[in-house]
């Protein structure tokens, strides 16, 4: 039997062995055979390949299994079968790595089916020559997904870098954001003042991009800088509530705030508010501020602790004006408190159609044109 390595005997070869053996002639063997003299002319001068049926005849007249003659021409064949194009790897391994038909259904690249070769889309989306020379994004932040970020996530994280450098902004200026988040904190009891965000944070100099989630992406936000003038902050609205909105939004501002990201984009999946939930110092002082943002910690401690185990509406209704705030995100702290999703859902209310009158979004049918 031959090893892996070693070089495939013809097929006509042995098959010659075996008439000398015998001490038959072409023509002796095409007649045992059945078939054409030609034809035993053909397959002796390895011109002609083995099939499975004229392996079954061979294995009848040499009295030899047929899986033998069948893999001795697989092996033949294999080892002299041109070398395919290389690409095939490379386009397997974009196949496998990213979200092609997604990307391709977002607009972002286009699809095999139209002909596109996908190595080369991805090369112009992450704008390398070579997938090989992708740069890596760092990340340091609460992710659901352990170890190295996915295809999705990386690729979610180039769509907002690649919408944001396409966009106009002062330099950032710390004093002027935290001016700000002073402004928001007057449009957390209204979720249709959420259309006012981006002008304020345009204003301080900090780039802001909404980029809808790929399918199990899990993303929240992110914070990245295009330079150390020119911060990002990203959101995916993947939970369309208002409790979630304000405090991912404020939880990327601390990461601006603070300089956070500088050195590689901050990536924030799974953040729902959940301050005990930091697996970092940068995330904690995050989580805490966003949490006082949407809730001031203090008083929201009090309150919890006065009416705990039970929370009537009018309680947390009145609760919620006295501090300011949408009732939606005091209803949000509470259900994580009591671990109890379905505590008055119906003040988690949606803000994106009021987001999306006041910008323009990537996603939800609709595409960002960018080069």
């Amino acid at each position: 039997m031959h090893g892996s390595f070693m070089v495939a005997e013809k097929p006509g070869e042995r098959i010659k062995e075996m008439m000398t053996e015998r001490g038959w002639s072409q023509a002796e063997l095409a007649y045992v055979l059945g078939v054409p003299a030609a034809t035993v002319n053909q397959l002796v001068n390895s011109k002609r390949p083995i099939t499975p049926e004229i392996a079954k005849l061979l294995s009848l007249a040499f009295d030899h299994p047929a899986e033998s003659f069948v893999d001795m021409q697989s092996r033949w064949s294999l080892q002299n079968t041109p070398e395919p194009d290389g690409e095939v790897r490379t386009r397997a391994l974009a196949q496998s790595a990213y979200p092609l038909r997604a990307m391709a259904k977002r607009g972002w690249i286009k699809s095999a089916a139209e002909g596109a070769n996908s190595h080369a889309e991805l090369c112009r989306f992450f704008g390398v020559n070579t997938l090989e020379n992708l740069a890596t994004i760092g990340h340091a932040a609460k992710k659901s997904t352990e170890g190295e970020l996915t295809g999705e996530q990386v690729v979610w994280l180039y769509r907002v870098r690649k919408i944001a450098r396409e966009m106009v902004t002062p330099n950032y200026d710390p004093s002027k954001l935290r001016e700000a988040i002073e402004a928001l904190e007057q449009l957390r009891g209204d979720p249709e003042a959420v259309r006012y965000v981006p002008r304020l944070l345009n204003k301080a100099g900090v780039r802001f991009v909404v980029v809808e989630a790929l399918p199990g992406s899990k993303i929240d936000g992110v914070c990245l800088w295009l330079d150390r003038n020119s911060p990002v902050i990203g959101l995916s609205l993947r939970f369309d509530r208002i409790d979630n909105f304000w405090f991912v939004l404020r939880h990327e501002c601390a990461h601006v705030l603070h300089g956070h990201g500088q050195d590689g984009a901050i990536l924030d999946a799974d953040l729902d508010g959940d301050v005990s939930a930091s697996i970092n110092e940068e995330e904690r002082i995050a989580n805490t501020e966003a949490a006082d943002f949407c809730v001031p910690a203090q008083q929201m401690t009090s309150f919890y602790m006065r009416k705990r185990p039970f929370f009537a509406e009018r309680e947390v209704m009145a609760f919620a004006k006295r501090v300011g705030v949408h009732p939606g995100l005091v209803v949000g702290q509470l259900q994580r408190k009591m671990d109890r999703y379905d505590f008055l859902r119906k003040h988690l209310v949606n803000v994106r159609n009021f987001l999306a009158g006041a910008m323009m979004m990537d996603g939800w049918g609709d595409t960002v044109p960018v080069d």
